[in-house]
């Protein structure tokens, strides 16, 4: 089929729906339409390159059109690309199931596998309400809520919103949603007026044990994400914090849940973000780096306890009456094995330092910027928070879109990033050069200052 850009341009707008996308404004805009990649660039269909300063939405790990990654991928296709994983098995998903096991906190021994983000955080909540009523369904009779941060986000399905704190996204949906205990996130930023992370911890800390002292007996689990709450604008936890949740959650019965969707696979310069606080979550929820970017793939990890509570003659009913159509499909799951095999063969992780530390260098610059009012950084996750005034910290209003236009002024010079409200997201691909770090930072330094200042000019 041959096609102009213009004809792709107009289906675009036609036909498809985006995701998170008004589109009254989408069509409004000449739309971006990426036509190939490779290594940390992305070219559109006129040929146009751009740094991928997302990672393709947190996904991408080794680069685009990485040749054994797209050998994997191949060798898998010649021998099967897929077989149900309900009541039979095959080789990738158990070679993957066994090195996930091998690589996360210890305790986890069991993976179920799914195909999002949202959906391996729909199934460990469904894993650990089960798992009180299979223990002791009248002592645990009350044990039907979860407590998670204010301004989580975990997912977009009706079980994974539920747990979520955004209102922006969640709002509309709650007559649909199941009740949860809100908790304060350690936003230290505009939690203390002198950027106090240790009060900031304390303050959250303090407030989470006196809703589990009080509820307790109500709560089936807590859901976190590690270290850097992603959507919520790039919240970065202050050390001490996670480890202080874990105690908590040990302490008053109550299962934890990490959600290392997007805090996993190198992102917060560990492989996994629960490592830097050596904490042991009873459950785990992966995906998004979990291929390198290739694939959808999830995967929810838990421990002997909660699996064995499961376990029973069929006429008992403790199945886990839970699975999709691909879960643990060879494709996906054979390109995660060569996406780890990677991952340990380069010594990734380790070559992250010198990228971590260039980027906190560099990002010292931004701060200075007159409508900078914050700059979050953990690992290769950072968060560049805009502020009209800084002393007020008050943001500039929505009606101007300045986010937006800091984006499409990066578009235009070269380079793909997104927004999370006033928040200018960087997330780059991990395996990408600090030369090319280093124009990814030039680009959004140029934009965020031009924007805000073309901006404020006409306020």
């Amino acid at each position: 089929m041959t096609y102009t850009c213009t004809e792709l341009e107009a289906w675009d707008k036609d036909y498809v729906w985006h995701p998170f996308t008004q589109m009254k404004t989408y069509k409004q805009e000449r739309p971006l339409i990426i036509e190939h990649g490779n290594g940390s660039y992305l070219y559109d269909v006129e040929g146009k390159r751009y740094l991928d300063g997302y990672s393709s939405l947190w996904v991408n790990v080794h680069g685009h059109n990485h040749p054994e990654l797209n050998q994997a991928l191949a060798d898998q296709a010649q021998q099967i690309s897929h077989s149900t994983l309900l009541g039979a098995a095959n080789v990738p998903s158990i070679l993957l199931a066994k090195k996930l096991v091998e690589l996360t906190p210890d305790g986890l021994t069991k993976v179920f596998y799914s195909d999002s983000g949202s959906t391996s955080v729909e199934i460990a909540l469904k894993m650990a309400y089960q798992y009180w009523k299979l223990k002791d369904a009248e002592r645990y009779a009350n044990k039907n809520k979860f407590i998670s941060l204010r301004e989580a986000y975990h997912g977009d399905t009706i079980g994974s919103v539920s747990v979520g704190g955004m209102d922006t996204f969640h709002k509309i949906f709650k007559p649909l949603l199941f009740e949860r205990i809100e908790m304060p996130a350690p936003y230290t930023y505009r939690m203390t007026e002198d950027n106090d992370p240790e009060a900031c911890k304390v303050h959250c800390l303090t407030e989470l044990e006196a809703i589990l002292r009080e509820h307790h007996e109500e709560v089936a689990g807590l859901i976190i994400e590690p270290l850097v709450q992603g959507a919520a604008g790039m919240l970065t936890a202050p050390d001490g914090f996670l480890h202080g949740v874990r105690e908590l959650c040990t302490r008053y019965n109550v299962l934890m849940i990490a959600d290392e969707v997007a805090v996993g696979f190198g992102r917060t310069g560990t492989l996994f973000a629960c490592e830097q606080e050596n904490v042991q979550p009873d459950l785990m929820c992966v995906a998004k780096g979990l291929t390198a970017g290739y694939l959808p793939l999830a995967a929810t990890l838990t421990t002997d306890d909660v699996y064995n509570a499961f376990l029973g003659e069929p006429h008992e009913l403790k199945t886990f009456f839970h699975g999709h159509t691909y879960t643990g499909n060879q494709l996906a799951c054979a390109v995660a094995l060569k996406n780890i095999e990677l991952l340990e063969r380069d010594d990734l992780i380790k070559t992250l330092h010198e990228k971590i530390s260039f980027l906190t260098q560099r990002l010292a610059a931004f701060r200075d910027l007159p409508h900078v009012g914050d700059v979050r950084q953990r690992g290769m996750m950072i968060g560049i928070e805009l502020v009209r005034d800084r002393v007020t910290k008050e943001v500039f209003p929505s009606s101007l879109a300045v986010e937006h236009r800091v984006i499409l002024h990066a578009r235009q010079n070269g380079a793909i990033i997104r927004p999370l409200g006033p928040v200018i997201v960087l997330m780059p691909v991990l395996a990408m050069s600090i030369k090319e770090l280093d124009e990814l930072l030039i680009i959004t330094y140029e934009a965020i200052k031009t924007v805000t200042i073309e901006v404020e000019q006409t306020i």
